[in-house]
């Protein structure tokens, strides 16, 4: 890996958004994003419908499965702490026509991914078994969520490559490249699972042997264009060893995206734990597909803010203020108008989404009522994304912390083991933690990020 010697005038000349309508930028990023979300989510999405369409009863294994997420969702916690705090700040560093700086950010972003990789690996390994029994786990459960973490695990450095550095490929204006290499790996996710989940009759190992699979083919494309000729930016050996000013960068910009997946994973360990109190192994078979359903409908507006951020980070680092403006009214703008349709159609039709991952009478049976508890309001999520989104991509670091704990940490997880016990409401009581938090979180970030940080673009804020 040598270091890419483009002059600056060259790379400036790449992917500028500063020319050019905002709204157009935006969706030029976003499109592709998107796209890759979906794929990306079909990763863990293919598994869960095969595994719930097992025959001879799939609610144990389904069950199961669900019961490894937050140990998924850690994982998916500290890649998005080194890439969604690296790839700002190299959008940031982009835009200041800085290319160097941009180079040693995404090279130290690689050696914490890696490095992180392998710790987690082995305290994961290691500690299987009393962290399934604490997010829920027993006799029955547990050797199904053990076979799919065993193997899962082995491809931790397959998923945080393949994520993380995804990021650095998209902050250099290569979306459509970006989307590739994530689409490559879900399609041999979709062709191999049903292979050795029922061909060779692996079950839940075979779906964990078709992840890790696709994820190592995802990370070989990404780390492939990075290190090419085609990339701004070229991850180079000399970018790689840790400097502590970088890393400290890094971290506190990576911070919210952390706390976000990290208190997704207390939530999901909160939500199994009381359901499983409450409504025993179905009701956390039911959360399981609610989750599901939730990823999917949720996942576009996630590439939708994803693609919108090195766009607004790039012209808030050339100090084209009113275009961050208008990149965040159209951002905002559509995210809305997108999650209010997602809402009405889980409202007004839950049971074909229901049907996706399960179609166990008593499964669904269960599930309408709980699917239209736990998306009420569902449209708020977007003013969170928007306000969230805001800050991370203009460096606000500590305004991003605060209200990614503010909506899981003090809103969901306390409510989650509070409602269950107010009224008798039990597991209807756990649905309903979702939609708070929604309602509080969403207004909080947004009116937070128009009052401290748009009204003041341009002013103050320079």
């Amino acid at each position: 890996m040598s270091r890419n010697p483009a002059p600056q005038t060259v790379q400036k000349q790449q992917n500028d958004f500063s020319q050019g309508p905002i709204w157009k930028n935006i969706l030029s990023m976003s499109l592709p994003m998107m796209a890759a979300q979906v794929i990306q989510l079909l990763y863990n999405i293919v598994d869960r419908v095969y595994i719930g369409h097992l025959p001879g009863g799939s609610t144990i294994p389904l069950t199961a499965l669900g019961l490894t997420f937050p140990v998924i969702t850690i994982i998916t916690a500290f890649t998005n702490l080194y890439g969604m705090g690296g790839a700002p700040l190299c959008s940031i560093a982009r835009g200041q026509g800085e290319y160097k700086k941009a180079e040693h950010i995404m090279g130290n972003t690689f050696t914490l991914l890696t490095a992180t990789a392998a710790v987690l690996f082995v305290i994961f390994t290691c500690a299987m078994r009393p962290l399934l029994y604490a997010f829920g786990a027993g006799e029955q459960t547990y050797p199904y969520a053990r076979q799919y973490l065993q193997i899962y695990l082995l491809g931790t450095g397959f998923s945080m490559v393949s994520l993380g550095m995804n990021t650095f490929i998209n902050s250099q204006g290569f979306g459509r490249i970006g989307m590739a290499t994530i689409m490559i790996g879900a399609a041999a996710n979709i062709v191999l699972d049903p292979v050795f989940i029922f061909i060779f009759h692996m079950g839940v190992r075979g779906a964990a042997i078709a992840t890790v699979i696709s994820q190592g083919l995802s990370a070989f494309f990404v780390m492939r264009f990075l290190t090419s000729d085609k990339a701004i930016y070229r991850l180079s050996r000399s970018n790689l060893p840790l400097k502590f000013a970088t890393v400290k960068q890094i971290v506190s910009l990576g911070l919210a995206n952390f706390i976000m997946s990290a208190t997704n994973a207390l939530t999901q360990i909160a939500c199994n734990t009381m359901l499983k109190k409450f409504g025993g192994d179905l009701s956390v078979a039911v959360m399981t597909v609610l989750s599901s359903i939730r990823d999917i409908t949720w996942t576009t507006v996630q590439g939708l803010s994803q693609g919108a951020q090195p766009v607004l980070g790039f012209n808030f680092g050339a100090k084209e203020y009113a275009r961050v403006k208008s990149g965040i009214r159209f951002l905002t703008g559509t995210a809305v108008a997108y999650t209010t349709l997602l809402w009405l159609l889980t409202i007004l039709f839950p049971e074909p989404f229901l049907h996706i991952f399960n179609s166990h009478p008593e499964l669904l049976e269960a599930g309408v009522p709980a699917l239209r508890i736990y998306f009420f309001g569902f449209f708020m999520m977007s003013l969170q994304f928007s306000g969230q989104t805001t800050f991370t991509a203009l460096g606000f670091s500590r305004q991003a912390i605060f209200f990614s704990l503010l909506r899981k940490a003090i809103i969901v997880v306390p409510l989650t083991y509070l409602l269950p016990y107010i009224a008798g409401l039990g597991v209807n009581g756990v649905y309903a933690a979702e939609p708070i938090s929604n309602f509080i979180g969403g207004i909080s970030c947004f009116a937070a990020m128009y009052l401290t940080v748009y009204r003041r673009l341009g002013t103050e804020i320079r």
